[in-house]
């Protein structure tokens, strides 16, 4: 019996940008691929980046929220505000361009997977909200080395059976290379699909249903009273 295929699931954090996002539509497009678009809310203030989300929408790519600001890990944060401010002030942005299922990525600040990523007041938002969170598997870190990701990238792909990458349409120039990544991993038989792997969604549609270990900060000792 042959081994199952590797399947590969694609993100997209911090666009859109008027010179990346058209060429990463056009790759994916080409290739008849759907893929995952995390928008910061700060972003889709300025019409055209909106209109990029909106394209990006009607070729039926999934759109997600990526907080308000970039700049607020809610696992290291002392503000009581900052769930609500980062989480639903960025969905109120998206509108309609959300899909009816409220996607929510956090802040991880290089992508790091720790307990500065939520908090359990964060966690308690989310469910109370509806909201499905979406983590990853793999950053292969395009934002620092354009030309070397693809190869770490892959890598991780072959080291599991089923990858969400993190990828940035960013202006980096990091998206050239989007195209050969694609091809190559479509050449190795690999899967490139737009669901999303169960073990990176760990709260469906605000119902905790796969395990938060190590993603959320403990909760604050109390003072006993003396």
């Amino acid at each position: 019996m042959s081994a199952p295929r590797k399947r590969l699931t694609l993100s997209f954090d911090n666009g859109p940008f008027a010179d990346v996002t058209p060429g990463v539509l056009d790759a994916l497009a080409a290739r008849d691929l759907r893929a995952s678009f995390f928008v910061c809310g700060k972003d889709l203030r300025d019409p055209a980046r909106r209109d990029l989300v909106r394209r990006a929408r009607n070729a039926g790519h999934r759109i997600g929220n990526h907080t308000l600001t970039h700049a607020v890990e809610l696992g290291a944060s002392g503000d009581p505000a900052a769930p609500a401010r980062e989480i639903d002030e960025a969905q109120a942005l998206l509108g309609e361009l959300a899909a009816p299922e409220r996607w929510f990525r956090p802040y991880g600040a290089g992508g790091v997977l720790g307990p500065r990523l939520l908090s359990e007041a964060a966690v308690a938002h989310l469910c109370a909200g509806g909201y499905s969170l979406v983590v990853w598997n793999s950053v292969p870190r395009d934002w620092e080395d354009p030309d070397g990701w693809p190869a770490r990238a892959l890598a991780d792909v072959e080291a599991r059976d089923w990858t969400l990458v993190v990828l940035h349409d960013v202006p980096t120039g990091a998206m050239r290379a989007l195209p050969r990544f694609l091809d190559d991993a479509l050449a190795r038989g690999i899967e490139i699909t737009d669901e999303l792997p169960p073990a990176c969604v760990p709260i469906r549609c605000g119902a905790r249903v796969g395990a938060l270990d190590g993603l959320v900060a403990p909760a604050p000792a109390q003072e006993i009273p003396r």
